[in-house]
């Protein structure tokens, strides 16, 4: 198995100016790294730590401190880092073309008959995530969507019910609005809920069928609800799913991981670079990740934007959507140049008259 290690370093000589310029406009150079990577990024002030895969976050730390070389003053001007710099610098450092080798063990991978077809993992990455979810009792499942995190986690909890290894399924997440105001919703506490529950439902309905999930779900042998739902309770012979997991708090990711009884395996899957939590509200998922790594029963896999397996279009859309943001920052901040030019040109001809 692929080990998940901390790198911590300092960036020296420590310089706010400088680590503003590689970290960008409201950290988006580090979202970038992340999403690109597979890694999750912390920082206060000069001090980094990156967690992930071994050879990805050495490599993401090293990225991090030619970065800053980089932002040495010239001629009293500190260089800008642009999105760019940073699409440059991974694909310098090589480590997204190395295959990474999978040491599955034999007959640990999920193959998972449905109406359409055979589930089965399709990147090296996938693979490894769902021997995870086999040999532990918490998996983490972290990267940007369409990797397959959440629907691979409900085909090893479809698994692990059909072969009676587990009673009962629980899907939950957090019920975060994604950057909008619904504001009052009509109808009883299922109807509120489910919109926020759509996505864990849909998969359900593909690998089991609508009438067969309906059946479960009045039985209780499949539960999806809200997290605020969980607290006080104790999830025995259960496979727990908490999906958007970002969008957790300190507090919720706490109270969701001691739910956790026996004979039961949970899954948490997110995306750290996609937090819809007020701002100044610390990421239940950033900080598991921190406070969680060296716990051996634990597993972490970190997907990356290499992994996503939808249509081929999104991939070509994630490329377009990069690009137009790279170009659009660059844009805003020449246009704050001339702003801060044309201002400082006129506090020199004030003084003048």
């Amino acid at each position: 198995m692929s080990k998940i290690i901390t790198v911590e370093f300092n960036l020296e000589p420590a310089n706010n100016q400088r680590l503003a310029s590689v970290c960008g406009p409201f950290d988006d150079n580090i979202k970038q790294l992340e999403r690109r990577m597979g890694v999750e990024i912390n920082h206060r002030s000069n001090s980094f730590s990156v967690v992930g895969q071994a050879h990805t976050a050495e490599a993401t730390a090293e990225i991090i401190k030619g970065l800053y070389v980089d932002t040495a003053p010239v001629h009293n001007k500190t260089p800008d880092i642009e999105p760019d710099h940073i699409h440059l610098a991974i694909k310098e450092s090589g480590v997204l073309e190395q295959t990474t080798e999978s040491s599955i063990p034999f007959g640990k991978e999920i193959h998972i008959k449905t109406k359409k077809g055979v589930i089965k993992p399709r990147t090296p990455n996938q693979v490894q995530y769902i021997a995870n979810m086999v040999s532990h009792d918490i998996t983490f499942g972290v990267g940007p969507a369409g990797t397959g995190k959440t629907y691979l986690a409900v085909a090893a909890a479809v698994d692990a019910l059909e072969r009676q290894e587990v009673r009962r399924i629980l899907l939950t997440r957090p019920a975060v609005e994604a950057g909008e105001k619904l504001g009052f919703l009509p109808g009883d506490l299922s109807q509120k809920v489910d919109p926020y529950l759509r996505p864990l439902y849909d998969a359900l309905f593909e690998m089991l069928g609508f009438e067969r999930v309906e059946k479960l779900i009045e039985r209780n042998v499949i539960e999806v609800a809200p997290l605020a739902y969980m607290r006080g309770r104790t999830l025995n012979d259960a496979f727990i799913i908490l999906d958007e997991s970002q969008n957790t708090t300190v507090e919720q990711m706490k109270m969701f991981l001691t739910r956790i009884g026996f004979n039961s395996r949970a899954v948490i899957t997110g995306d750290v670079t996609q937090i819809d939590l007020p701002r100044g509200a610390r990421s239940g998922l950033r900080h598991a990740i921190e406070v969680l790594s060296e716990v051996d029963e634990i597993s972490f896999n970190f997907f990356q934007a290499a992994d996503v397996v939808r249509h081929p279009v999104v991939a070509r859309i994630v490329l377009a959507y990069e690009a137009w943001e790279s170009e659009d920052q660059k844009q805003k901040k020449q246009a704050e140049q001339r702003r801060r030019e044309e201002f400082a040109a006129s506090q020199v001809t004030e003084v003048e008259k």
